[in-house]
């Protein structure tokens, strides 16, 4: 069992923890980028179903050798304050997770650099070095963000009153929706209506004073 924290703050990955779209940095590795760049905005705004909008975007991604991942890793750029955000949570007794509708293949490298906790993201099926175009088991959609935040609170002991989820897309209203506290951060007007605070600035040290 993982140990109790005194509290739990779950951030969604692709510009929240990163300023990146990561599937954009991946299809601009097959040519794709501008196509992929477009769906990935329909989605975060709602247009669009997010786990069909995946299942598109990834198709587009077919072909891509696998050996791109050291690519996109290297372009990878953490969110202004991330570092210190984390700090002040594990100065404080808690716990940061991060789930994400993007990638294992490029957050097992990119989490624990920043000093995550905990963190479940969408696999990528490849074959013979490349991509297939497919998504590998289970999508992490908006209900399993929402699943994941209470099952890692529940895991550590935490009361869903003291964990904290921070996002930016239509896909992380579910997960701010149970947290205790719903933060919308660099955030699409749809998610800054609903959330309980906004945070202007692309700063996640301004996060900080928030935590318990």
């Amino acid at each position: 069992m993982p140990h109790p924290a005194r509290f739990l703050v779950v951030l969604d990955a692709d510009s929240t923890l990163i300023r990146n779209e990561v599937i954009e940095l991946i299809a601009d590795e097959a040519g794709r980028g501008p196509e992929v760049a477009a769906a990935t905005e329909a989605a975060m705004r709602g247009e669009v179903d997010f786990a069909t909008s995946l299942r598109s975007r990834v198709e587009a991604l077919t072909g891509v050798p696998v050996a791109a991942f050291a690519t996109v890793i290297s372009r990878i750029e953490p969110t202004p304050g991330v570092r210190e955000l984390i700090a002040a949570v594990h100065d404080r007794g808690g716990v940061v997770g991060v789930v994400s509708g993007g990638f294992h293949e490029v957050l097992d490298t990119v989490a624990p650099a920043l000093g995550v906790d905990v963190w479940r993201a969408n696999r990528l099926a490849a074959a013979d070095g490349t991509l297939t175009g497919v998504v590998d088991g289970e999508i992490v959609d908006a209900a399993a963000k929402a699943a994941t935040l209470t099952e890692w609170a529940a895991e550590r002991g935490v009361p869903l009153a003291r964990t904290i989820a921070i996002g930016d897309g239509a896909n992380d209203l579910k997960m701010m929706a149970v947290a205790g506290l719903g933060v919308a951060f660099n955030a699409k007007p749809a998610v800054r209506a609903q959330a309980d605070v906004v945070v202007g600035p692309v700063d996640l040290a301004e996060v900080v004073a928030l935590l318990p």
